[in-house]
């Protein structure tokens, strides 16, 4: 029997400016536009492997060696999407494999713990949706895929592309102008860093999903945040990377990660993503750049406690040797940190908090692979 399969891996991105609300729940369509910075795949990455053939009677889905449900909607949307451009491509050339036809088995892996607020779900979904369109030789561009795997993941669309990304909210209603797009490649910048502080690895308790719906439907900040606060925001974030300011990158990272955290509370009843060591790890980088006289660090958080601190390059023995001041006792530091000079005032058990640090920096988009997944039944190794 004949196995078609392809393998690609994707990457995880952390939003400097947040998506937080849908005006379409079914086609992931956002009430704001994003930016992201995508991170490096040696630490933080999906590995997927799709596979068809004529004898493979439905679609499968293995995530981390668990077979898992396919009746998920946003999934269901993305192989349907991605099936009828295959189609469209078997229709126009009779001489193609029907790889439409047949059922896909998918074999994916993640590097880091899944649901933890690490952006498992946007690398997750980027990955199955480049691996499904490479398997099917789809001629659509990153930017077209895109839309695809905002369908599975609205912060998916942000990782497939590497560097700096924007998600454009779009105002179709069908979502055909709701994409990802590079607003500057991973060269254009390349010294940025950052340090990922887990804070926890257990699933949330407020999943983004529902934590949006109820955010849309009862905060009255939530209003002003996405008709005034972020399309300022997104202009003066694009302009912050063209120009590589840090400092205003830095402000702006910080502020609009409060401004998503204090809509969350505002939401009734109130959500908390953030937990008391969170708190301690925002003043302490607030310290930080006190003690430097000028911004060298921000932290931004998702939805969920972990703290992800940006930083440039030519900084890192500060920053770095701050954080190692702290959290000297928790895994994951790499090669030797200099704990800092600084004398300053801290919770001397703070590190309990932190169950391993990662230090990473900025990364590409998805990338081919040879590695795969699937052994010569079409089965996951």
């Amino acid at each position: 029997m004949s196995i078609y399969s392809a393998s690609t891996t994707a990457p995880v991105n952390i939003a400097t400016l947040k998506y937080w609300g849908k005006r379409d729940k079914s086609l992931n369509l956002p009430t704001n536009s994003s930016i992201s910075v995508t991170l490096s795949q040696k630490d933080l990455r999906t590995l997927t492997t799709a596979a068809t053939s004529e004898t493979f009677t439905e679609d499968k889905l293995w995530l981390n060696g668990k077979l898992e449900s396919l009746e998920s909607e946003r999934t269901k949307a993305c192989l349907a999407d991605l099936k009828k451009l295959r189609k469209e491509l078997e229709d126009s050339d009779a001489s193609l494999p029907k790889l439409s036809t047949f059922g896909l088995h998918i074999v994916s892996e993640n590097n880091f713990p899944t649901a933890a607020g690490l952006a498992s779900s946007a690398a997750g979904f980027a990955a199955l949706v480049v691996a499904i369109a490479k398997l099917y030789k789809l001629p659509q561009d990153m930017s077209e895929l895109s839309k695809i795997a905002r369908k599975g993941s609205g912060s998916a669309c942000r990782s497939l592309f590497g560097g700096y990304v924007a998600w454009e909210m779009g105002d179709l209603t069908d979502g055909e102008d709701s994409k990802a797009v590079e607003v500057a490649p991973l060269g254009h910048w390349p010294g940025m860093k950052a340090a990922i502080l887990v804070v926890s690895d257990d699933k949330k308790d407020t999943p983004s999903t529902s934590g949006m719906q109820l955010t849309v439907a009862t905060s009255d900040l939530f209003q002003h945040r996405i008709k005034e606060v972020v399309p300022a925001r997104f202009i003066e974030m694009k302009k912050s990377i063209a120009e590589k300011d840090f400092p205003l990158f830095a402000e702006l990272t910080m502020k609009d990660s409060n401004s998503f955290h204090a809509v969350c509370l505002d939401s009734y009843p109130p959500i908390f993503y953030l937990n008391d060591t969170s708190k301690k790890i925002i003043k302490l980088v607030h310290k930080l750049n006190e003690l430097e006289g000028k911004i060298i660090a921000a932290y931004t958080f998702d939805a969920g406690p972990n703290a992800v601190i940006y930083y440039e390059e030519h900084n890192e023995s500060k920053v770095l040797g701050f954080l190692h001041t702290v959290f000297n006792k928790v895994e994951g530091w790499k090669g030797e940190v200099k704990s800092t000079d600084y004398k300053f005032d801290f919770d001397d058990q703070l590190y309990k908090g932190v169950s391993k640090v990662i230090l990473t920096e900025i990364g590409p988009g998805p990338q081919d692979t040879e590695e795969t997944l699937i052994n010569e039944q079409g089965l996951p190794k």
